[in-house]
């Protein structure tokens, strides 16, 4: 039973129905906190054990200093953990591997268990080969299972192998949008020795953009899977008590904007104040007027602007939500009184402290999209085309976006230019300076010609047509970030249907795809009529799960493809996805942005991104008439209308009702038996993973590291998607040949996140991203780098060279600048580096979830002083290194010294060492925390439920 040193064990009445509640008035200071640290502070209160949680970690909570910087050590610990089956197949078989490793050291495989509910939903592994016909959906379905049948047999058997283990079946939906609409209770309840209890619902996900769900006043956040298997395992999450910024909300949108262009918007603010590692929180009169899907939307994009949490505290909205997505009426009226109770409950008149306040009117929200390469860079559709035709030219983003204002500010000088487009258009624009950029100079060189090299081409239909640079080939309605927004996807398909009235129809040239994040999405589509209208675009279901924004894209049209190739073109993807990384959506687009579901559709129609969809005609009717967009881009009278009309709640119950059912190709597969999985030697998805071979009982002393050779060089915005590729790989590839080798044809390769399952493929992928330059070998582009154990250092790929060292015996480090280890939480990124023999980092800084993932993967995470980097300290990578400080210490030092040799030369600096809570420290020490884990069951007498969770490190 839990402690209550606060007194703050209390009984709340709902109705009929009596639960125990952990009161926070009873707290000094707890009125001032923010709703999320209120969540945290009744989640110490609960757990309260005096040994792991205590009762000073209650009173740091309360007596929280905003201005302070994260310091003070908490443990927290989630209700539940939600998984996808990317990040979740590489889980499951590492407990797996974990019950023979224990079984082998002769302990109970059973301990070996989650203790707290798990679900995993497969939704990363459809890829819309198929498109633009009612058969894609069924087609791509048969593809998916056909590819991936090992994978999910081992999901089947983990659904019965393990307790609290769910699986979320293929074709039901994306994991988050599910989440929000049906898995997240925003009030848990369960029984207690205390009674039945009631508290805030939590959670950690394997997917980075789990913070969707804090839209929905549930606070959760992304986190590695090698730290998700330690939380199923009953350990709790050591983390500092964050900094919180406030994002005061006033005004409303404009007409013609969309949730898109406020979430572009608000990403492009964030990651300029610098909120990495902070939690993010909205509050202010504004907030009333975001839709509970807008701010779901503002909350899944989290990661892009580097939070760990983007909270909305509950209010009419979230409650209307609740209703909406068929909650039972009694639960609704449970969060309700328990957020008033609690001071969960959003007062606009009151303003709680926090670290830092920004303001944001949503009066100055305009049409945007973003990129080519990054989700902040966000480009006014007024100034696109010319930002993007300069792009084309090699200028930087910032560059590029200084020409587009400036071709806009010259057109707005054409007075007719301006009553062409009057302020009461839907989709007319606002004047918003809040973040304009300086200038940058521009250089007569930088001015020269966009580049164009028109290509023709004749598709398989005959049709004659042509593809230059700039031209979208890819155009998909995709991702989780968008798809569980009815007002944006009714939008697109309203604007679809005015369209076709129109006579228009998409450019042949592109490749168009919808894959909505649940079933509803179809369900109200078809009942609003607007299935037809997409499909008559080209807009039909590839199937429900996270494609394009994934790499799950699937081929070009064949005749685009061979044009790109053989003629080198810069072409573009628009897709409503939250990521546009390079090399992610396709290897042969180079150039891809994120936009709202209608703008995707009206870039279909224009064909090219260099396209001015503002000023500019979108097409011709068949009299041959210029059509233009604000000539079909719907009002926003006319969405609304749609959706109250069409969007009910016995859809999502009717949707929901068999969640965990599946279709006859998952009913069907041959499920194995027993508490240990039968591992097939032939497979090449699923093979037993090295982690834990060789494994003491008890760790080895942590030593300096001598005699390193750096393995890659890397500059600023390396991200987990350049470390560990999830899209598809070439057959001269490591990873393609070694399929190869193991009789596989290139039609069966499938994808790197698919094969996560499969060490041997996935660290010959790892730094093997096609678009990854390392500076080691200047020239290339790619998974390569230089091997010192040859002659004069010979440029080859990383995984040879890394098999190289291993076999000489050198230890690697590898070398970075900024944000390093942004976007997905993808644990691969950490497991591949450790697996190549990468003994530690050095980052001029880094993205949360990356640097936990090393550390989990035994790997030292060290930063750069401030102002030193590798070129400030003249480093060429060439050198041969030394860290020293960490052998002997009782506990991990703050700083160590790293030395750089070369041609008798030595470089001195020091850096940080990023090891930031006693339990990352204990952690590290044991080689990584499932090493961890597995020790800590072994070494225990206690029942598989009753698992001891991590001692403070020294």
């Amino acid at each position: 039973m839990a402690m209550d040193s606060f007194g703050t064990l209390d009984t709340l009445s709902v109705g009929d129905a009596s639960w125990r509640i952990r009161r926070l008035d009873r707290v000094e200071g707890a009125d001032r906190l923010p709703y999320s640290l209120k969540v945290l502070l009744e989640n110490l209160l609960r757990n309260e054990d005096g040994r792991l949680v205590t009762g000073e970690q209650i009173e740091a909570m309360a007596h929280w200093d905003p201005a302070a910087a994260a310091s003070s050590e908490i443990q927290f610990t989630p209700a539940r953990v939600l998984m996808q089956d990317f990040t979740g197949v590489p889980c499951v078989v590492d407990l797996v591997a974990m019950r023979d490793a224990m079984t082998e050291l002769g302990g109970d495989p059973q301990k070996i268990n989650p203790l707290i509910p798990t679900d995993l939903v497969i939704d990363h592994s459809v890829v819309a080969d198929v498109f633009g016909t009612p058969d894609a959906f069924r087609i791509n379905t048969e593809l998916e299972f056909g590819r991936n049948k090992e994978r999910y047999q081992l999901l089947r058997w983990g659904q019965q192998a393990f307790r609290d283990f769910k699986v979320v079946p293929p074709g039901t939906g994306i994991c988050h949008q599910v989440n929000l609409e049906h898995l997240a209770r925003v009030v848990f309840t369960r029984d207690s020795d205390d009674g039945p209890l009631a508290y805030p619902d939590t959670l950690v996900g394997t997917d980075s953009h789990t913070p969707m769900v804090n839209g929905l006043g549930v606070l959760g956040w992304g986190v590695g899977g090698i730290e998700a298997e330690a939380a199923m395992l009953g350990q709790p999450m050591s983390m500092l008590i964050p900094q919180v910024v406030g994002l005061k909300l006033t005004g409303e949108l404009p007409p013609g904007t969309t949730a898109t262009d406020l979430v572009l918007t608000v990403a492009e603010l964030l990651r300029e104040t610098g909120v990495v590692g902070r939690f993010v929180e909205f509050f202010g009169p504004g907030v009333a007027n975001v839709p509970l899907a807008n701010r779901a939307t503002i909350g899944n994009m989290s990661p892009e602007y580097g939070s760990t949490a983007t909270m909305f505290p509950i209010d009419d909205e979230t409650l209307s939500y609740l209703r909406l997505t068929g909650r039972e009426e009694e639960h609704v009226r449970l969060v309700e009184a328990y957020a008033k109770e609690q001071g969960m409950w959003h007062d606009p008149g009151h303003e709680p402290q926090f670290s830092t306040v920004v303001e944001l009117d949503l009066g100055d929200i305009e049409p945007s999209i973003a990129g080519p390469k990054r989700p902040q860079d966000r480009i006014p559709l007024r100034v696109a085309p010319g930002t993007v035709g300069a792009l084309l030219t090699g200028h930087s983003y910032d560059q590029a976006l200084a020409v587009g204002q400036e071709v806009d500010e010259e057109a707005s000088l054409d007075e007719a230019s301006e009553e062409s487009f009057p302020a009461s258009d839907p989709i007319a624009v606002t004047a918003s300076t809040a973040h304009d950029r300086p200038r940058a100079p521009m250089t007569a060189d930088q001015r020269k010609d966009i580049p164009s090299n028109p290509v023709d081409i004749s598709l398989e239909d005959g049709q004659q047509t042509t593809v230059d640079h700039g031209h979208a080939v890819i155009a998909a309605i995709t991702s989780c970030t968008n798809t569980s927004n009815p007002s944006v996807m009714i939008g697109a398909g309203l604007l679809a249907k005015k369209a076709v009235e129109k006579g228009l129809s998409r450019k042949p040239w592109v490749k168009t795809s919808l894959a909505p994040g649940s079933r509803v999405v179809t369900d109200y589509f078809d009942k609003a009529g607007l299935t037809p209208y997409l499909e008559k675009l080209g807009f039909d279901l590839v199937g429900y799960g996270c494609t394009t924004c994934i790499g799950n894209s699937g081929p070009l049209i064949p005749e685009v493809s061979a044009a790109v190739n053989d003629n080198d073109l810069t072409v573009c993807a628009v897709l409503s996805g939250n990521r546009n990384f390079e090399g992610r959506i396709h290897p042969e687009v180079r150039m891809n942005f994120l936009a709202s579901p209608p703008l995707v559709i009206a870039y279909a129609l224009a064909g090219t991104l260099r396209a001015d969809l503002v000023d500019g005609p979108i097409g011709t009717d068949p009299d041959g008439n210029p059509v233009h967009l604000k000539d079909i881009w719907p009002t926003e009278q006319e969405i609304n209308d749609v959706v109250s009309q069409c969007v009910e709640a016995d859809m999502f119950e009717e949707g929901y009702s068999d969640l965990y059912a599946g279709d006859d190709n998952w009913r069907s597969l041959p499920v194995p038996e027993g508490h240990r999985f039968d591992w097939d030697p032939d497979s090449t998805y699923v093979r037993r993973p090295p982690y834990f071979d060789g494994m003491s009982r008890t760790p080895e002393p942590v030593t300096d590291i001598t005699g390193a050779r750096v393995l890659a060089l890397l500059g600023d915005s390396v991200t987990t998607d350049h470390i560990s590729p999830a899209g598809a790989f070439k057959t001269d590839s490591p990873a393609g040949q070694y399929l190869t080798d193991h009789g596989l044809e290139r039609k069966d390769f499938n994808s790197y996140g698919s094969r996560r399952g499969n060490h041997e493929v996935m660290i010959r992928g790892t730094f093997a991203n096609i678009r990854l330059r390392n500076q080691l070998a200047p020239g290339t582009e790619g998974g390569f780098t230089r091997d010192f154990t040859q002659p004069d250092g010979p440029v080859t790929t990383i995984f040879d060279a890394a098999t190289h060292y291993t076999e000489a015996g050198t230890p690697l480090v590898v070398i970075a600048g900024k944000e390093y280890g942004s976007g997905s939480s993808r644990d691969w990124a950490a497991k591949g580096t450790t697996l190549l023999g990468v003994r530690a980092v050095v980052a001029v800084s880094y993205e949360r979830i990356h640097r936990s993932n090393l550390i989990g993967m035994g790997v030292l995470p060290l930063q750069f002083q401030d102002g030193d980097n590798a070129q400030s300290l003249g480093l060429d990578g060439t050198e041969t290194y030394s860290v020293t400080g960490l052998e002997g210490s009782e506990q991990l030092p703050h700083t160590v010294t790293v030395r750089a040799e070369k041609d008798g030369d030595t470089t001195e600096f020091t850096a940080t060492v990023r090891i930031d809570t006693p339990a990352e420290e204990a952690y590290y020490r044991h080689g990584g925390i499932l090493t961890y884990v597995l020790r800590q069951l072994l070494d225990s007498d206690t029942e598989p439920d009753e698992v001891p969770a991590p001692e403070p490190a020294g």
